[in-house]
């Protein structure tokens, strides 16, 4: 792949839509080779390593091949490897570049909006700016397909290229998520049990028969399970099963009582009372009339 890069004009359409790209690119470093190419970029995207600079937009780089440094306002100085996304954050300092011996490949993306400001805020933080992705194919393919479309040009394309960095972020969320995972026993085994308790939503399910399936006692699964789902096994399967039911109501011509009892409630009227607790409102009120 030639190297690429591309800053795009934002209108007022994509400011109203919430989440606009501001620039995508590939690059690829060879050693000894000056970084960054300044000549090649804005004004205000160039900068020297002594100095550093600060973007105004949230930026993701993904580095594929090689290694280098990166360092922030709220990071020391860290070695980065191949396999590794490292986020930009508005108006924090930054620095980084590939290591001048063997160089590096990169793709990036820009991005603001208003949505974007509250997801990032709530789901990243500065002070870990570096995620260690591994040479995720997911991700690889979506930064591949954001530059295709910048490439193509179509018609409403800034909304497509926005929608695929939303998947980007996603991708790099659920990274993060399994990482966190890996590292906890009790979470890996709870994300178990919530995998299970998806696929059982046509019936009850015994919990301490469940929790036999995990080297602990059902006191300490009970406890654990709320701890990080903020409710009990009986509860949290109840409401999968109640919002089940609801798309079902929404979106199926099934009867009240065949999607109760698609549900796991064989009891008409003990299905409506719960409804009606979780929801406010009965099932058969739920009907779309035609």
């Amino acid at each position: 792949m030639e190297n690429f890069h591309k800053y795009l004009n934002i209108s007022e359409l994509e400011r109203e839509w919430g989440f606009y790209v501001t620039t995508v690119g590939y690059s690829k470093t060879s050693k000894n080779f000056q970084y960054p190419a300044s000549e090649q970029h804005p004004v205000d995207h160039g900068f020297s390593w002594n100095k550093g600079r600060v973007l105004h937009d949230y930026y993701i780089v993904f580095i594929t091949q090689g290694a280098g440094v990166f360092e922030s306002a709220d990071l020391p100085e860290t070695t980065v490897e191949s396999g590794t996304c490292f986020i930009l954050f508005p108006e924090t300092w930054h620095r980084y570049k590939p290591n001048s011996e063997i160089g590096w490949e990169e793709y990036w993306v820009g991005f603001n909006g208003s949505y974007p400001k509250e997801l990032m805020k709530k789901f990243f933080d500065p002070k870990v700016p570096l995620i260690k992705t591994g040479l995720n194919k997911d991700l690889l393919n979506a930064f591949t397909n954001l530059l295709g479309t910048v490439v193509n040009g179509q018609i409403a394309y800034p909304q497509l290229i926005a929608g695929t960095t939303m998947q980007i972020v996603a991708l790099l969320n659920r990274v993060k998520l399994l990482k966190t995972i890996e590292n906890d026993s009790e979470a890996l085994w709870v994300s178990q049990v919530i995998f299970l308790l998806q696929h059982q939503l046509d019936d009850k399910v015994n919990m301490e028969t469940l929790a036999d399936n995990f080297p602990i006692s059902y006191s300490k699964f009970r406890k654990a399970f709320k701890k990080q789902t903020g409710k009990s096994p009986n509860q949290y399967h109840i409401d999968l099963r109640l919002n089940k039911a609801k798309e079902l109501l929404e979106e199926s011509n099934m009867s009240i009582k065949e999607v109760g009892y698609n549900t796991g409630f064989d009891s008409p009227y003990y299905f409506s009372r719960l409804f009606k607790q979780k929801f406010g409102r009965t099932p058969k009120s739920m009907r779309v009339t035609t």
